[in-house]
């Protein structure tokens, strides 16, 4: 594996390094660690990687490992960078017969996601999208229990995400707010809250169902003076069965909360509710018998379930691990070997992210109108 990003300093360079390790399935031999090439080499030295393989640029990582014997060049490259850089690292990646695992939101907009839908499959090389919650264990059982049918007819689908970090910066000085990227549209794209958090709400939503939503209509909220991105907003979802409803609310200035992810899917049978900061426990509500709590590394979980869990029952799990699930699944798609469709996120859910993300900022542009997804 290669690294574009997450150099000295980056958490979410740092998580996927974890999780590839945690996988056993990955080696990290080299990368583009950092814009500055001295800080780059600075990273690459502490972690044991050889400076020949630090390299200055993507393009002198393409050439260079192209250039040697196939049984040691990167298989796969990791895109870890701000939004604004995905698409670009993204595509050069592909056409040059690497396979990619890149962060998300997967581009700025929904022609670039559009683009690499198609190169991906012009190439045939593995595009794993880390949307990171699809990868705990009670998630794919609760995607596959409602594929199984348990809660009769979905009736309303509620997704919230919850955090405040942002507070502190927003209420800071004027330069800590210009130096957060993603509160610049230059780097971040179009949305901050709804592009950052909204998003994979919205790709659980999907992911849990398998219904995809066909309209939104939003309402945002960038809370103070003199930011030009969300930071909240709500935003009502129809699907193609016009009796069936649900919301997404999304917000980085909820004070003292962390990382609030909570999915509900509300059945005529029961109801199934999984959030990330409890994420062993999946909630099965029903009229007709007590609640049943559902945890991993238990006989009676699904198969796709009692895959992803990597510790014994009453072991804590986490983000890494999910993560890690995601990176699993990448490796048996590489490697030509037989996998489940939910084991990683593709370009077509980089491409469905992107169509939410604008037509949420176009629903609130419009003044609040329902907006075709």
């Amino acid at each position: 594996m290669g690294m574009i990003g997450g150099g000295i300093g980056a958490f979410i360079g740092d998580a996927h390094r974890r999780a590839s390790r945690i996988c056993n399935d990955y080696e990290l031999v080299g990368g583009v660690f950092d814009a500055d090439y001295e800080k780059s080499k600075e990273f690459a030295a502490g972690v044991g990687i050889p400076l020949q393989r630090c390299y200055k640029s993507v393009d002198a990582l393409i050439k260079t490992e192209l250039s040697l014997p196939a049984a040691e060049r990167m298989e796969v490259v990791a895109i870890v960078t701000p939004n604004a850089l995905h698409y670009g690292f993204a595509k050069k990646l592909l056409v040059a017969g690497f396979n990619v695992i890149c962060e998300k939101p997967m581009t700025m907009t929904v022609k670039e996601a559009q683009d690499l839908e198609k190169l991906v499959a012009k190439t045939k090389k593995t595009f794993a999208l880390t949307h990171t919650y699809t990868g705990y264990p009670m998630v794919r059982q609760m995607r596959d229990l409602i594929r199984k049918g348990v809660l009769g007819t979905i009736q309303r689908i509620d997704a919230q995400y919850y955090q405040g970090w942002i507070n502190s910066i927003i209420y800071g000085t004027g330069s800590r707010i210009t130096g957060v990227w993603r509160l610049d549209p230059k780097h971040a794209g179009v949305s901050s809250c709804m592009g950052d958090i909204g998003v994979h709400a919205f790709n659980l939503i999907e992911f849990t169902t398998g219904l995809e939503v066909k309209e939104v209509l939003s309402d945002l909220n960038s809370v103070k003076e003199g930011i030009q991105l969300d930071l909240d907003g709500t935003v009502l979802i129809r699907f193609s069965n016009k009796k069936l409803k649900g919301v997404i609310r999304a917000s980085q200035v909820c004070g003292g909360l962390e990382n609030d992810i909570v999915i509900s899917v509300y059945g005529s049978k029961g109801s199934l509710r999984w959030g990330q900061e409890n994420p062993n426990y999946l909630y099965f509500y029903s009229d007709s018998e007590p609640t049943r709590i559902y945890k991993p590394a238990h006989g009676y979980n699904m198969k796709n379930a009692e895959e992803a869990h990597t510790m014994p029952a009453g072991h804590p799990e986490g983000i890494y691990e999910a993560l890690a699930n995601i990176y699993k699944g990448a490796a048996k798609s590489i490697r030509k070997q037989k996998f489940d469709p939910c084991e990683f996120p593709t370009v077509h859910d980089g491409v469905r992210g992107m169509k939410f993300i604008h037509a949420v900022v176009n629903s609130n542009g419009k003044g609040n109108v329902w907006v075709k997804v």
